[in-house]
């Protein structure tokens, strides 16, 4: 096992958290992000703590089974169009923004018990997604979990300052 896989994975997460944290009371219940550049879809604060509070156990699910089936490009994941990830999105959203930001941390808990028991093996283990094909399960919390978080955290931001 290395010293500590998920030391800068942890870090990462537990800043973009308390960047939507701080930013998501700010962010007006009128207002909407920036157009996705996909799928131009714009959200307001409901849809996009929803999908925070969603991912995170989503995800970390998602590269458990990659691991549980011995990774040899096992199929994972889903693609934004997904209908299980829409509803959820819209199921949550009128939910209480404290009880979103809740959940969002019930999701990292769940996140770093994750980080803390990979050893090196298990994060070279690969799946294949249907649209961007083989990954490791470094790559799968990298991708769909570290940087995701980020990239809510940073349209939050950006929304609340205009």
């Amino acid at each position: 096992m290395s010293t500590n896989p998920g030391v800068d994975r942890a870090t990462r997460l537990r800043v973009a958290a308390d960047r939507i944290r701080s930013t998501a009371p700010s962010f007006s219940n009128q207002a909407l992000t920036s157009a996705d550049p996909e799928t131009g879809e714009r959200w307001d604060r409901g849809q996009v703590l929803a999908h925070v509070a969603e991912i995170l156990p989503y995800w970390t699910h998602q590269a458990e089974l990659v691991i549980e089936k011995g990774g040899n490009g096992a199929a994972f994941g889903r693609v934004k169009t997904d209908p299980d990830r829409i509803a959820a999105i819209e199921r949550s959203r009128g939910e209480d923004t404290a009880e979103l930001l809740a959940r969002m941390d019930q999701g990292l808990q769940v996140v770093f018990a994750l980080l803390a028991r990979l050893d090196d093996r298990q994060l070279a283990e690969t799946g294949t997604h249907e649209r961007l094909g083989e990954m490791t399960v470094a790559e799968i919390i990298d991708r769909f979990l570290v940087e995701h978080l980020e990239e809510h955290a940073d349209q939050l931001a950006e929304r609340s300052k205009a």
